[in-house]
């Protein structure tokens, strides 16, 4: 894929690598010289230039791309980024970064977004993780779908131990994606058991999310 980075501060150029290392060709948009650190991601282009400026993401043919991913350190910016990049340039999937909590309920479709990262809630929701047995975590929010990255750790004793994947009655359009298991990540096949103490992981709409919790029989 072609994916634009709006911002190269440390949270762009993490993100620059991972996708390179995956063999995706990043560009990297960063007006304050300063920033500009082309040895440290090499295989990136760079390019210094605001990326809320129509005319820079015309000169970078931004129609070209498949991602821009929105990652100053300003939400405002994160937002002018993401509503251009939707609406000037129809690139299929923007990904913004929400620094601040509280302007997370901007980050929707209204503004371009498809999905909105915010930081600090997914590290709350880490430290949920660990003290909550048997609630529903929301992880990440995917807003163009309304549907939600959840993740819910079965009790020891659940009743569900032992049960195939496919014998799950799950609320319709939940989808169960991934079981963590004593460090191990399992891609759940049809004939694979839930077994207590299973972080599970699902794609969920927010409107699901209390039958899913009933289903889990979480009580």
């Amino acid at each position: 894929m072609k994916v634009a980075i709006a911002g190269a501060g440390a949270v762009g150029r993490s993100i620059a690598r991972e996708l390179l290392l995956n063999s995706h060709e990043v560009t990297l948009f960063e007006r304050n010289p300063s920033h500009i650190d082309r040895e440290s991601v090499r295989e990136a282009t760079w390019v210094q230039a605001d990326a809320c400026e129509l005319s820079n993401l015309e000169q970078a043919s931004l129609q070209t791309f498949d991602v821009m991913v929105a990652a100053t350190g300003d939400d405002k910016a994160n937002l002018v980024v993401s509503l251009l990049a939707k609406t000037e340039f129809a690139v299929n999937r923007v990904v913004a970064r929400v620094n601040d909590p509280r302007n997370e309920w901007l980050f929707d479709d209204d503004w371009g977004v498809d999905v909105a990262v915010s930081t600090p809630r997914i590290l709350a929701s880490l430290v949920e993780e660990a003290v909550s047995v048997g609630d529903l975590v929301r992880l990440m929010t995917f807003r163009q779908g309304q549907a939600n990255l959840v993740e819910l750790t079965l009790p020891p004793n659940t009743p569900l131990a032992g049960k195939p994947v496919r014998k799950l009655e799950l609320p319709r359009d939940v989808a169960l994606v991934t079981i963590l298991r004593g460090g191990r990540v399992i891609v759940p096949q049809s004939d694979d058991a839930i077994e207590g103490g299973d972080e599970l992981v699902f794609i969920a709409p927010a409107e699901a999310e209390p039958a899913l919790h009933e289903a889990m029989q979480i009580h």
